[in-house]
């Protein structure tokens, strides 16, 4: 439509160009999370492709209306979708929050390219928008033949305590029940995860069992592989995946699932040579996507923030 239609012709033409590209968003969100076993949410199709043809799909129809917007509408559009997603329940609030930073910048980036592609093919013809519109569709399917990359990452965290090793080892071997006033802020808890409970013990040394429970159900089996009293404790990781509630977790982050699981923890005791001792927190984690360059700094900073949690309450209770 050129420029010189007007204004409120162009306004309203550019109204219905976000509201396209967020029903294509919808539409692609819905597709996806009903033919899981073709395509699915979890695919770089879905998360990186179709943030970018909303993006695509606006900045090309606002360029042809004369109200050029390569920026602000292929965000708003963006955000819209991703909103009424999570009010129709199709998504929880942590992967909202996970999805957002990488939305916002392929959003962006087809919002360019939708807008000079709009300036250049001048025809009218709309074969651009249908050439990136069915990009996820054809970009899905080959990453399930293809399969996910399956990747072990290690976290690592530790926290300077002033107490003796033993005072440190009777804390962690156990973790009596936490009081909240006892942890600090923790973002991961903010956006839905369960907040850190107790620890048991079934008997000490090598094949000891641990229950680490969490809130709303979660419970991790902790089986003792390594027991070096005041030094060293490493216990493999599991999920008790069966008896955890639907709720607790979105469907895409649940613990044992097929993208993301805990596989072992270690607790380590440094003496430092002024007093006091370093606790050292590390875990090991399977990652299981076709985007675990993105993906793995999620996983990485949700890990670090529960131990760090975890090394602070420790902290407390040993210098207390």
């Amino acid at each position: 439509m050129p420029a010189m239609f007007p204004e409120s012709l162009q306004r309203r033409a550019t109204l219905v160009a976000a509201l396209i590209g967020l029903c294509y968003g919808l539409l692609c969100r819905y597709f996806f999370g009903n033919f899981q076993t073709s395509f699915g949410v979890m695919t770089v199709g879905f998360l990186v492709l179709t943030p970018f043809g909303i993006g695509f799909i606006v900045s090309f129809l606002s360029e042809r209306a004369g109200r050029p917007n390569r920026v602000y509408l292929p965000l708003v559009t963006t955000a819209a979708m991703l909103m009424t997603a999570y009010l129709m329940l199709w998504e929880g609030l942590i992967c909202l929050v996970m999805l957002a930073p990488l939305a916002v910048v392929t959003a962006i980036l087809g919002g360019l390219a939708g807008g000079i592609a709009g300036k250049r093919f001048t025809g009218g013809g709309n074969t651009p928008i249908a050439c990136v519109a069915i990009l996820p569709f054809l970009v899905a399917p080959v990453e399930h033949w293809t399969g996910p990359l399956m990747e072990v990452r290690t976290v690592e965290t530790s926290i300077d305590i002033q107490a003796d090793p033993a005072t440190v080892w009777r804390h962690i071997e156990r973790v009596a029940p936490i009081r909240p006033e006892e942890e600090v802020y923790s973002w991961t808890q903010s956006i839905g995860f369960p907040r850190p409970i107790e620890a048991t013990l079934s008997k000490e040394g090598v094949g000891g069992v641990r229950h680490a429970r969490f809130a709303g159900g979660l419970l991790f089996v902790e089986t003792v592989t390594a027991w070096e009293p005041q030094s060293r404790l490493v216990f493999e990781i599991r999920a008790d995946t069966a008896n955890i509630p639907p709720t607790t977790l979105d469907e895409h982050v649940t613990i044992g699932g097929p993208y993301f699981d805990t596989l072992e923890g270690e607790y380590r005791i440094e003496p430092l040579a002024g007093g006091g001792v370093r606790l050292h927190l590390s875990s090991r984690h399977r990652l299981s996507t076709t985007f675990n360059f993105y993906a793995g700094l999620w996983t990485d900073a949700v890990m670090r923030d529960i131990q760090n949690n975890i090394l602070h309450v420790v902290r407390r209770r040993c210098e207390r």
